[in-house]
């Protein structure tokens, strides 16, 4: 799955300012809603039950925090840069400042998967994160989320 079918240019934030996850997900959730439609609260809610089961951060200063909603008819994605890195409780205990949201229909299944999969492939590339992380441009920004080398990989 390529992320370029995933992620807009609008929804790319270049420099994030938060102090932790919630305001993280929180401010996400809005942008979420702004280049899909759907309610920022709903977003926000299903990110925050997910968490509850486990911190989506998956090591490495990443984090890829999703959610499942009912009204939701394609999956989709917001990335965030963040100016300061957070805790995201990850298992390797390194605070997070590349997130990466994903959206999804209740009824993605294995789309959603592979999206994460696609998502978690591109960002643990050391290169790419570390091209994503001296950048503000949301311009570059986009252009490494969607034309790096994992993007293409199903």
């Amino acid at each position: 799955m390529s992320l370029s079918e995933l992620i807009k240019p609008d929804a790319v934030l270049p420099a994030l300012r938060v102090n932790g996850k919630k305001q993280a997900l929180q401010e996400m959730s809005e942008r979420a809603a702004a280049v899909s439609g759907l309610p920022s609260r709903e977003i926000f809610d299903a990110l925050l039950q997910r968490e509850r089961l486990g911190s989506t951060g998956v090591g490495d200063g990443v984090a890829i925090p999703h959610g499942k909603l009912a009204k939701c008819e394609r999956l989709f994605g917001v990335f965030a840069r963040l100016e300061r890195p957070i805790d995201f409780e990850a298992p390797d205990g390194l605070q997070v400042d590349l997130i990466f949201m994903l959206v999804a229909p209740e009824s993605a299944g294995a789309d959603h998967l592979k999206a994460l999969a696609s998502i978690a492939r591109l960002l643990r590339n050391g290169a790419v994160a570390a091209q994503l992380r001296s950048t503000r441009d949301p311009a570059a920004l986009y252009a490494l989320l969607t034309m790096g080398p994992a993007s293409n990989a199903a």
